[in-house]
């Protein structure tokens, strides 16, 4: 009951945003998808962009391990979440900068199936790759390129788990298997 809820909210907020012009008090999209849209970054929106983007994996991959009662990967992988954000907390703090509310799990959307959450996790992880990528583009203090190479390294570990238990999930075998 409460998954369809959070759909229906969600479907009435976009139609009204889409159909009215109504925006939300911060209509500024989450994490990386607000990362991609931005074309003037500054170091403080970067790690803006990057905490909230780290704090919606984790919440998603929490509420896909309650909704569909499993484990692996999403229980390491929650870990890895937890220590990225322990990362970047300091670096807000080196620079004076406000770290922001955690409020992503508001903004968690389950699918129906767990299939589908590996390729959730798969695209999560490629936006959150790309927007490491993006980052590390610009001149920036070496503390934070360093926490952003270390980020966008463990999101590629990431997206391999994930496309390993789709691949699991769906019967595919890797390279390494039987079937080659």
């Amino acid at each position: 009951m409460k998954k369809a809820t959070q759909i229906l909210m969600a479907v009435i907020m976009i139609t009204l945003i889409g159909t009215t012009g109504i925006s939300m008090a911060d209509s500024t999209p989450y994490g990386a998808a607000g990362a991609a849209l931005d074309e003037n970054l500054t170091i403080e929106e970067m790690l803006n962009y990057a905490i909230k983007d780290e704090y919606l994996a984790k919440a998603e991959y929490e509420s896909i391990m309650a909704e569909f009662d499993t484990q692996r990967p999403y229980s390491n992988i929650i870990k890895s979440e937890a220590t990225h954000i322990s990362l970047l907390i300091p670096l807000f703090e080196t620079y004076d900068f406000e770290i922001p509310f955690n409020d992503a799990a508001t903004k968690v959307v389950l699918p129906d199936t767990l299939a589908e959450t590996y390729t959730i996790g798969i695209e999560a992880e490629i936006a959150n790759i790309e927007m490491y990528e993006l980052f590390l583009d610009e001149v920036l203090p070496d503390d934070i390129r360093v926490v952003f190479e270390r980020l966008k390294s463990a999101s590629e570990n990431h997206l391999k788990a994930f496309e390993n238990a789709s691949n699991r999930i769906s019967g595919v075998r890797g390279l390494r298997g039987k079937n080659r």
